[in-house]
């Protein structure tokens, strides 16, 4: 089963729940992020 959850904040890719599982990250403010933008927005907070 796949459902929508929402789109990437940085690239706007679809991002879907299957079977359960999340595919993407959501960081501490609640926006939703594909796995790649969420590591390149974790590097750059990191930097600072």
């Amino acid at each position: 089963m796949q459902e929508l959850i929402g789109q990437c904040d940085l690239c706007k890719r679809e991002l879907y729940c299957m079977d359960g599982f999340f595919q993407g990250e959501m960081d501490s403010t609640g926006k939703l992020f594909c796995y790649s933008c969420y590591i390149e927005e974790k590097k750059e907070s990191d930097e600072k």
